[in-house]
């Protein structure tokens, strides 16, 4: 018997409705949603830029099939209904009708098909990790996409969220060269909002699609992406009404909890179910000492994670014991080594191995003061335990490129897990996703035949206890060659004036929440 799933998007609106507090008469049309984008991403077209500002600009521009709500369960978007074969290979989906382009051509299987079988095959390493399980992808007519697998996969249906398989659309992208296309510079989706301006260092304008298929939506005329350099700036906007709206992240976490006090100001840590972020130290496995395991065991040793979680993150999020985040399916603790801090194990490893103070080059995330700081601090451990470090500071483009082209020592860095680690995990550490060019995929140049084996037997096992079994060897396997430095799981409060209704409403938060806000 097939399973067929059917839905709308009221539950993740009647949760919407909850988190937003009670409404009035209903939701009021018109008016600018005024945001801050910390930093300023690279570009903001997320079928080839994935870092977490472009996605949060992004995902109100372009969709995919489907939406997920806190509670990870899909809901229709540019797909109205979807089968499942009772053998779990096959993926039927019914799209939308009567969908537009924001230039005005229609939306069609095609374009489904050109996204996921080319273009994004090509430009984004986490889906072509995930698309690997599929063995085709065909358009029996106008409105149905068909994608048949190789093998089960588990978590095949949740790859259909903005981030992850966004549309792009065929007609523009056909025969060119993806990368370079001038539609990167002026992006054109399906989405709520189309592309207004982009004032480089002031703002990202969006503005409303006047010819969005889902009638009364959105409410809002405009979105402003506020591009506020400094920390103290951004709180000071959102203090004087300047801005509306603080995501995740853009404004630095000793500020979160005055700014939550402040009149009219409400604060939550919902709309990040989907993403699990996860921060770390890269390793550079390639070259010099990073690629003796007992330099990363070192490392691990000599970082004082409890102190950074406290002091730099105010005690948000959870301190990583592994390569697994908190929230992320089939974590085992049981399973990993501990690295837990401690000066003289990392001492005794640098003596064992006989490091001789070559200097580690440590290009940290320039995502604002907070990784400055926790940068600083790691430099701090390490010299402590008579590591030498050059700190570099780039800015986000920089940083894109010194880690698409392997030219580091270490970095910190955060990825999001997507809820299972076939989706999120696995990218960091396959071989088969070594590529240069992309800073989020398997960057530290990490080789393991056994690993690769256990990341393919956990995300085409059945049941899930054969999952649960391949995971928890290869979190065992990963902690064992203390791969990377796991740091903190990460949780970042979204800061909002409490007149901004309807904001939070699915898993992935103010990446694609602006299609349901208002603002009284």
């Amino acid at each position: 018997m097939k399973a067929k799933l059917l839905g709308t998007l009221a539950t993740s609106l009647v949760l919407a409705a909850a988190l937003a507090g009670p409404a009035l008469a209903g939701p009021k049309e018109g008016g600018r949603a005024n945001v801050v984008i910390q930093p300023e991403p690279p570009g903001i077209m997320t079928g080839i830029v994935q870092n977490a500002p472009a996605q949060m600009v992004g995902g109100n521009i372009f969709e995919s099939l489907l939406r997920f709500d806190t509670e990870l369960k899909p809901h229709p978007q540019l797909a109205t209904s979807w089968e499942i074969s009772p053998d779990g290979l096959t993926y039927t989906f019914k799209l939308h009708p009567g969908v537009k382009w924001h230039d005005g051509k229609p939306f069609t299987s095609a374009d489904v098909v050109f996204s996921a079988d080319k273009f994004l095959r090509e430009t984004n390493p986490r889906t072509r990790a995930s698309l690997s399980h599929v063995e085709s992808i065909t358009a029996p007519d106008d409105l149905t996409v068909v994608f048949k697998l190789k093998e089960t996969f588990g978590p095949f249906i949740r790859m259909f969220e903005a981030g992850t398989l966004p549309m792009v659309p065929k007609h523009i992208y056909e025969g060119t060269d993806f990368k370079t296309n001038p539609a990167n510079n002026a992006p054109i989706g399906t989405g709520p909002f189309k592309f207004g301006e982009w004032v480089k260092g002031s703002h990202i304008r969006l503005v409303k699609n006047p010819d969005y298929y889902e009638k009364g939506l959105p409410h809002l005329d405009e979105i402003y992406w506020h591009v506020i350099p400094d920390a103290a700036a951004r709180a000071v906007a959102f203090e004087t009404g300047k801005i509306d709206i603080l995501p995740g992240g853009s404004v630095e976490n000793f500020d979160v909890a005055r700014l939550a006090k402040t009149k009219n100001a409400c604060i939550t840590d919902k709309g990040w179910e989907f993403f699990a972020p996860q921060a770390w130290l890269w390793f550079n496995h390639r070259q010099g000492v990073t690629a003796d395991v007992r330099f990363r065991k070192a490392v691990s040793y000599a970082i004082d994670r409890k102190f950074a979680h406290e002091a730099l993150w105010n005690g948000m999020g959870k301190v990583s014991t592994g390569p697994f985040a908190d929230s992320t399916a089939f974590r085992d603790d049981a399973a990993v080594v501990k690295y837990d801090y401690d000066p003289a194990k990392a001492k005794a490893l640098l003596k064992e191995m006989g490091y001789k103070g070559e200097v580690i080059r440590f290009p940290y995330m320039p995502y604002g003061e907070t990784w400055q700081r926790w940068a600083e601090a790691i430099k701090q451990n390490l010299e402590d335990v008579g590591i030498k470090v050059e700190l570099i500071a780039t800015d986000v483009a920089g940083w894109n490129k010194k880690m698409g082209d392997w030219d580091f020592d270490i970095s910190t860095t955060y990825l999001y897990q997507y809820g299972d680690p076939a989706l999120g995990v696995s990218r960091a550490y396959v071989s088969t996703n070594i590529s240069k060019g992309s800073p989020f995929n398997n960057v530290g140049g990490y080789v393991d035949a056994d690993v690769d084996k256990l990341f393919a037997e956990g995300a085409t096992g059945f049941p899930d206890s054969a999952r649960q079994k391949a995971y928890s060897a290869v979190q065992k396997k990963l902690s064992e060659d203390a791969v990377y430095a796991w740091l903190i799981d990460l949780k970042f409060p979204t800061i909002t004036h409490c007149n901004v209704k309807n904001l939070i409403t699915t898993g992935i938060g103010v990446n694609d929440g602006f299609k349901d806000a208002w603002i009284e």
